[in-house]
């Protein structure tokens, strides 16, 4: 990667002569192995969905989620090296319980984003860490405030969004993204349109198996963060797998 001298990937805490940090571009690439985790903000709330690649028919269904309840009111959604956020999780989760503790009340997304931020950029600072091969997104919704989401890179760096997407395709889920009015749009609406786009990028020559996974935080479930109902669930995978047959067929009749 280094397009100046070599040795200057050893270390997290060394620049290269052109002012990168190679340790940090290489817990991207990390992320970047991992399946596509898209968050989306509506009007009413913020919906996760996550494309969890299982690698092996013997894998029990439902092990090793990549959608995470930090506090009642707060969702994570996970991407890249499943250990390291882990890691973050019980951060982001100890951080919620202090403030509770100190204050009384739950810890606002902002705040809890600061916090899980400069945890994770503090280990791009050290020769002896390395930094985290995980990004992580957290939603919240506030019945003041309304809903709320942010995405924060191995780096540190934290951004507040309306739709995102990290992992193997988030360019091309990026770009379904950008076509959808979410604004105006309800988390019901969302719940399919996430489904529809995992499905839709989804490398099936590559990646043969996956799991949807799918969990809301909005006004129905009066700010608490929850996966998605099963009957929602079941009728956003069944419109996924329609939309998916109708753009096939869509494309044989072109050739």
């Amino acid at each position: 990667m280094s397009s100046i001298g070599t040795g200057y990937d050893l270390s997290a805490s060394q620049f290269s002569p052109d002012g990168r940090v190679f340790q940090v571009e290489y817990a991207v690439k990390a992320v970047e192995n991992s399946g596509t985790v898209i968050g989306l903000k509506g009007k009413d709330g913020v919906v996760f969905a996550v494309e969890k690649l299982v690698t092996s028919k013997l894998y029990e269904a439902g092990a090793n989620r990549r959608v995470f309840t930090i506090d009642k009111h707060v969702g994570m959604a996970v991407c890249g090296l499943i250990a390291d956020a882990r890691q973050i999780v019980d951060v982001a989760r100890r951080e919620a319980a202090n403030y509770r503790s100190q204050y009384g009340v739950s810890i606002p997304l902002k705040y809890l984003n600061d916090r899980v931020s400069m945890y994770m950029h503090a280990y791009t600072l050290y020769s002896a860490v390395r930094p985290y091969g995980c990004s992580v997104i957290l939603s919240s919704y506030d019945l003041t405030d309304g809903p709320s989401m942010y995405l924060i890179d191995p780096s540190g760096v934290s951004y507040g969004y309306h739709g995102c997407a990290v992992g193997k395709a988030k360019q091309s889920a990026k770009t379904e993204i950008e076509k959808l009015k979410l604004t105006n749009m309800s988390t019901r609406d969302l719940v399919k349109e996430a489904a529809k786009i995992i499905y839709l990028v989804h490398d099936e020559l590559k990646d043969k198996n996956f799991e949807l996974e799918l969990s809301w935080v909005c006004e129905e479930t009066q700010g608490r963060h929850e996966r998605v109902p099963d009957n929602v669930f079941v009728e956003a995978e069944k419109c996924a797998k329609q939309a998916m047959e109708a753009d096939s067929d869509s494309d044989t009749e072109d050739m």
